[in-house]
């Protein structure tokens, strides 16, 4: 890319119950749940006083103004998994009827209050919270989850064009349907970070290995060079660094795992380089205050390396256009 320069990316699965549904009810994750509704507008606050170009990938299912209108609109081709309880359309009838009567399962205020912020883009994170990598889904189920994520969002006159794949499930095989859907970019993750249903033993191991490189730096400071993203087509924004939430069990290292951003935020300023941060508003939406403050911190120090370094901030939509500008790449 010309004029290089380091780019500090963040992006938020927001996804409500959708996204947690098979591993907590709704009764035993409430206060995370409601928390994040009233996070979302205080993130958005702080990106806005701190010029933070942000990507908030959203679960379609919460697009509907009503049970009555989700239902219409739920594609006829459903994914198989071989373990039911992944698949959230048994869960439908069980849901309120609106976004007043249930601000669990619907968000269509907030989704709009985001798009209406600046420099703030709407991506998906698919329709249903749809795996990728689980037994028994296949690539036309993925294609009928895509057609109704892109529809329901165009209905609201959002065009996606990144998408962020829940559990960070990327499924190569998948990729060269993106570009049919006008979608340039994903965010793809390390071996450590991708989940999904396998071994008690493996999964054990990738836990405690995010768990450790949270601290300390293991794995280094997970950047990425533009080159590596331009390798194909859709680009690859992979993830760095996810935003873990404020732990008083862990307060002591609380230092540690700041200073473990930090540092990797001042090594891709120095060496122009991109680094991606995320996470879940649900992962704020108890512990707000200090898990704000965090936030606070991390995006003072952008603005110290934005005026020391020429750092930038873009959402994914945004640097995936510059690389589109940049290089001509071949399709996955």
């Amino acid at each position: 890319m010309h004029n290089l320069r380091g780019t500090l990316v963040v992006s938020l699965d927001f996804e409500l119950h959708w996204g947690v549904r098979d591993k907590k009810a709704v009764k035993a994750y409430k206060r995370n749940l409601l928390g994040a509704r009233s996070v979302v507008p205080r993130i958005l606050e702080a990106f806005q006083y701190y010029e933070i170009h942000a990507t908030w990938a959203t679960v379609g299912f919460l697009f509907f103004d009503s049970k009555a209108e989700l239902v219409e609109h739920l594609p006829a081709l459903k994914p198989q998994y071989a373990c039911s309880r992944l698949t959230p359309y048994g869960d439908i009838s069980g849901i309120g009827a609106n976004e007043e009567a249930d601000p669990f399962h619907y968000a269509l205020s907030l989704i709009k209050a985001i798009a209406a912020h600046p420099n703030q883009e709407i991506a998906t994170h698919t329709f249903s919270h749809y795996y990728c990598m689980e037994p028994g889904q296949d690539l036309m189920a993925f294609r009928a989850d895509i057609e109704a994520a892109v529809a329901i969002m165009r209905k609201n006159n959002l065009t996606p064009e990144s998408i962020v794949f829940p559990r960070n499930q990327v499924n190569p095989e998948y990729l060269a349907v993106l570009p049919e859907y006008g979608i340039t970019s994903y965010r793809g993750a390390p071996w450590y970070c991708v989940g999904r249903e396998e071994s008690l033993i493996s999964s054990y191991i990738r836990a405690a290995a995010r768990l450790l490189d949270a601290y300390v730096p293991i794995f280094g400071h997970n950047t990425c060079s533009y080159g590596q993203m331009q390798r194909s087509m859709p680009f690859n924004i992979q993830s760095d660094r996810m935003l873990r939430p404020y732990s008083r069990r862990f307060r002591t290292l609380e230092p540690l795992r700041l200073r473990r951003i930090l540092a990797a935020m001042e090594f891709a300023a120095k060496k122009k380089r991109a680094f991606h941060l995320w996470w879940h508003p649900h992962n704020f939406g108890v512990e707000q205050e200090s898990n704000l403050a965090a936030l606070e911190r991390i995006l003072a120090h952008y603005v110290r390396l934005r005026e020391s370094h020429g750092m930038v901030s873009r959402n994914m939509r945004e640097l995936s256009r510059e690389l589109l500008k940049e290089h001509s790449v071949e399709p996955a």
